[in-house]
C-alpha cells in the first residue's frame, strides 16, 4: 500500500517550526523571519469563545520596545477608542496600613507599564505576520532544523516529547472580569493584599477611562461561588474590598476563572527523535500573576532565543544543543528568580498570623520610604536593568 504524499508544506524545508501561535509564538516567528529564516507557524484551531475575552496584559518597557520594533504594538483605534492604557501610577495596599506607591514621574519615564487589550495585540501580530516574508502558517507540524514549543502550560507537544514539567498548584484561582467604574481610574493600577487574597484593578480605555480589568486571586472554592453569584453581588464585593476607591462598580459581562500554579520545565531544550526542541513562554514556565510579569517573561524568552540565533557562529547549526544551551541558561536563571519572588510574595501575604501581618505591612511602608530600593524595584518591574 502506497504511503500518502506529503503535503506541500511538509515537503518544503523549514529552518524553524514554531508550535503554538499565541502572542509569544507569533512574536518569535517575526523575530526569526528578520534573520532570513524560513519559519513554519503551527496554529491549532481555537474553539469558539463562549464569552468575550476579559484578559488584559500588563506589558513593561522592554516588551513594548520589542513589539514596536516588529510593528506589532497596538495603537489607538485598533480595537475601540484605546487599545493601550499607559499606567502613570501604581498603588499597592496591605491589609493593615501598609502602602507602596510608584509613579512614572518619579522614575522619569513615560509610563510604568502599559495595559494592553488581548484582541488588539493579537490582531496587530497577525497583521505583521501577513506582511512578513518567510513565515508560513501551517495546520500541522513540519520537519525543521529547530522546533520551538510555545503552546502554553498544558502543551501536548511537550508531553509527547517527554520534557518533564514540574507543577505546584496554588490553592487559589484567578477570577477575572471587566468592570465599569463610577470614577475615572486616572491611569492608576491598584492592588490590594488582604484576607489572604490579592485583588488588582488594571486601568483600561485610556488614561481617563472608566473601565478596569479585575484579576482577583481567591481560594478555589470561593472562585466557584463568585462565578455562580449574581453579577451585582460580585461587583459589590470588589467595591468593598477596594474601599470604593473608584466609586460604584458594575460588571460588563460574565466573570471567568482559571487555576494558578508555579510551574517550570526541568529542561528547556532537548534532542529528540524529531530533532532539536526548545521551549518558550508558558510551555516553559508559569507563575502567579500578582507581579503582572507572565507575558513579559514569555516575550523575553522569544527575544533571547532570537538573539542567540542572531549571534551564533556562521558554522553552527540552528539545532546545535551547545547553541541552545546559551538560551536555556540565560532564561532559566531569570525566570527562576521571578518565580521565586512571586511565590514568596504569595506565601507571605497568604499568612494570617498577626505578627507576620504586622511585619509585611511594616516592610511595604519601609520600602516606600527607601528611595534607592524603590527605584530598583520599579526598574526591574519595567524590564530595565539600570
Amino acid at each position: 500500500m502506497a504511503l500518502p504524499s506529503p503535503s506541500p508544506a511538509a515537503a518544503r524545508r523549514f529552518d524553524v517550526c514554531i508550535r503554538g501561535a499565541g502572542v509569544v509564538g507569533q512574536t518569535l516567528a517575526l523575530l526569526l523571519a528578520r534573520e532570513r529564516l524560513k519559519v513554519a507557524l503551527v496554529a491549532s484551531p481555537r474553539p469558539p469563545a463562549a464569552a468575550p475575552d476579559v484578559r488584559a496584559y500588563a506589558l513593561n518597557t522592554s516588551a513594548r520596545a520589542l513589539l514596536q520594533s516588529l510593528r506589532a504594538w497596538p495603537e489607538d483605534g485598533d480595537a475601540g477608542p484605546a487599545a493601550v492604557t499607559p499606567v502613570s501610577r501604581m498603588e499597592v495596599h496591605g491589609d493593615d496600613g501598609g502602602d507602596l506607591h510608584f509613579s512614572a514621574a518619579d522614575q522619569g519615564v513615560e509610563a510604568l507599564t502599559w495595559i494592553v487589550d488581548v484582541p488588539a495585540l493579537e490582531k496587530r501580530l497577525a497583521d505583521a505576520i501577513s506582511f512578513q516574508c518567510g513565515i508560513e502558517r501551517v495546520n500541522e507540524p513540519v520537519p525543521a532544523a529547530l522546533t520551538v514549543v510555545c503552546e502554553g502550560k498544558r502543551s501536548a507537544t511537550r508531553e509527547e516529547l517527554g520534557l518533564e514539567f514540574d507543577v505546584r498548584p496554588y490553592p487559589h484561582k484567578a477570577v477575572a472580569a471587566r468592570l465599569t467604574t463610577e470614577q475615572p481610574h486616572g491611569g492608576v493600577a491598584r492592588q490590594w493584599f488582604a484576607r489572604g487574597e490579592i485583588l488588582a484593578l488594571l486601568p483600561l480605555d485610556g488614561a481617563q477611562g472608566n473601565s478596569v480589568a479585575l484579576v482577583w486571586s481567591v481560594p478555589a472554592q470561593q472562585s466557584e461561588e463568585w462565578l455562580a453569584a449574581d453579577p451585582q453581588a460580585l461587583a459589590q464585593a470588589v467595591q468593598e474590598r477596594c474601599g470604593s476607591a473608584l466609586g460604584g462598580m458594575q460588571l460588563q459581562g460574565p466573570a471567568q476563572a482559571w487555576p494558578l500554579e508555579l510551574s517550570r520545565a526541568r529542561r528547556w531544550i532537548a534532542q529528540t527523535a524529531q530533532g532539536s526542541v526548545a521551549l518558550a513562554g508558558d510551555a516553559a514556565h508559569a507563575m502567579h500573576p500578582l507581579a503582572g510579569q507572565g507575558l513579559n517573561v514569555g516575550l523575553a524568552d522569544a527575544a533571547k532565543l532570537a538573539r542567540v540565533v542572531h549571534e551564533r557562529e556562521f558554522w553552527r547549526e540552528l539545532g546545535d544543543l551547545k547553541l541552545l544551551r546559551r538560551y536555556e541558561r540565560a532564561r532559566q536563571a531569570e525566570v527562576g528568580a521571578m518565580g521565586w519572588l512571586t511565590d514568596g510574595l504569595f506565601g507571605l501575604f497568604g499568612q494570617t498570623d498577626s505578627r507576620v501581618q504586622a511585619l509585611r505591612n511594616w516592610g511595604m511602608s519601609g520600602v516606600d520610604r527607601l528611595g534607592p530600593l524603590k527605584h530598583w524595584l520599579a526598574r526591574k518591574a519595567m524590564g530595565q536593568t539600570a
